[in-house]
């Protein structure tokens, strides 16, 4: 998955703890505008189009088991998390095209960052799992 990290997640995480806010993981589908817009974004209403997905059994997803691991070998720092499951998925208008995490901040949804599938994935009735990649995890600090 390809990742961008929103001036806003850049601008807030330093400020905020990680491990204890909620973070939440949104499917969007292919009409989403979220991996090309940036500046001026600070919540998810800011998006263009959003284009949450909108098959049967949906809802958003609190992130579970967040961690993050300093490697001092490599100078960095991954932030990381157990894999997102929507369980039996249905599929939506159209395809998925990426994960948003956003915190929930008092209600407002802020963008932390966009990972987008290579090609878009569909959900098909069963389980919809997210898994973050192992050797970055969700966010990579350099």
């Amino acid at each position: 998955m390809a990742t961008q990290v929103y001036n806003e997640g850049k601008e807030n995480l330093p400020q905020e703890d990680i491990l204890t806010i909620t973070v939440k993981v949104l499917l969007l589908m292919t009409n989403t505008t979220a991996g090309s817009e940036n500046d001026g974004i600070s919540a998810t209403t800011d998006f263009t189009t959003l284009d949450e997905h909108d098959g049967s059994g949906y809802a958003q997803q609190t992130l579970g088991g967040k961690t993050i691991t300093k490697d001092d070998t490599n100078d960095r720092s991954k932030f990381d998390a157990t894999d997102a499951t929507f369980s039996i998925l249905g599929a939506g208008t159209r395809d998925v095209a990426g994960v948003l995490l956003v915190w929930d901040d008092v209600g407002t949804l802020r963008p932390i960052s966009w990972h987008e599938y290579a090609s878009p994935r569909v959900a098909d009735g069963s389980d919809f799992v997210v898994e973050w990649r192992a050797d970055t995890g969700i966010i990579l600090f350099e």
